[in-house]
């Protein structure tokens, strides 16, 4: 990646579009990392859709088919994924050097977060429209219409939110690629199989069923899934504030940890 120039006067609003710009003027130079990460929601889709599609006649799947219950949580899983692996350009950052560079102008501390979060959101919110697009072509319904669409990329933009911000907050602290991936791999498969994401909580053991109630993967799901369908879960509001403290959270942990980081060198 580049290094940026931030005019000393420029205001933070200039400062966060042009890391903003700086970031995604990589990812376009190396679009093939984010294509090569809609693979796997292709194979979910495709694969477990058709695989498991006769589920979709139990009673638990509420006379939808198995395909729509599945295209919401492969959304969800898709921004997981994404999420997890953020933190790995700060990590580079900081092996060339860029970060140094960056914190010793200008620029301020909140802004190299805040854009290269927005830089992250962008991909995420076009993964995510390609993924409802797959799911459709496979034959995933979404009576919610526009406004269901809308709600579901909302909750996924906010899932998003939470583990960008934790995964930047873990490069800054850890600096180390090998760190950041396993505690990703440690952190994403049990958050994607002890949720909704494939299976009603009604046809999971008890105790996965007491987990998946306070994971905060099945509070995504489950709106995003209502989203589409058009029927948001009513006693589900104290789920979607939970996922937005958490991004506050992540993002407070983030900023925290560049201060940490700065004070350190």
């Amino acid at each position: 990646m580049t290094t940026i120039v931030v005019p000393i006067r420029a205001g933070w609003f200039s400062q966060t579009s042009q890391v903003l710009r700086r970031w995604l003027i990589a990812a376009i130079r190396q679009v093939w990392g984010p294509a090569m990460s809609l693979i796997q929601p292709v194979i979910w889709i495709v694969l477990f859709g058709q695989v498991f599609q006769s589920l979709g006649a139990l009673p638990q799947f509420g006379g939808a088919g198995y395909i729509d219950y599945l295209v919401p949580g492969i959304l969800m899983m898709t921004v997981l994924y994404s999420g997890a692996w953020a933190g790995t350009g700060f990590i580079d950052d900081i092996d060339s050097g860029v970060m140094d560079q960056y914190l010793t102008s200008p620029v301020a501390r909140s802004a190299i977060i805040t854009g290269q979060l927005a830089q992250q959101l962008v991909i995420n919110l076009a993964q995510s429209l390609v993924v409802l697009g797959i799911g459709w072509l496979a034959g995933a319904r979404y009576p919610g219409g526009v406004a269901g669409v809308l709600i579901a990329l909302g909750v996924a933009t906010i899932l998003a939110t939470v583990f960008c911000c934790a995964s930047t907050a873990v490069a800054l602290t850890s600096r180390s690629q090998i760190a950041l991936i396993s505690l990703s791999q440690l952190i994403v498969l049990p958050a994607t199989f002890l949720s909704t994401t494939m299976m009603p909580a009604d046809l999971m053991p008890q105790w996965v069923q007491d987990v998946s109630r306070w994971n905060p993967m099945t509070w995504a799901v489950e709106w995003g899934r209502g989203g589409l369908a058009g029927t948001l879960p009513a006693d589900g509001w104290w789920q979607l504030g939970g996922l937005v403290v958490l991004a506050g959270l992540a993002f407070a942990w983030a900023m925290r940890s560049i201060g940490a980081y700065q004070r350190s060198i």
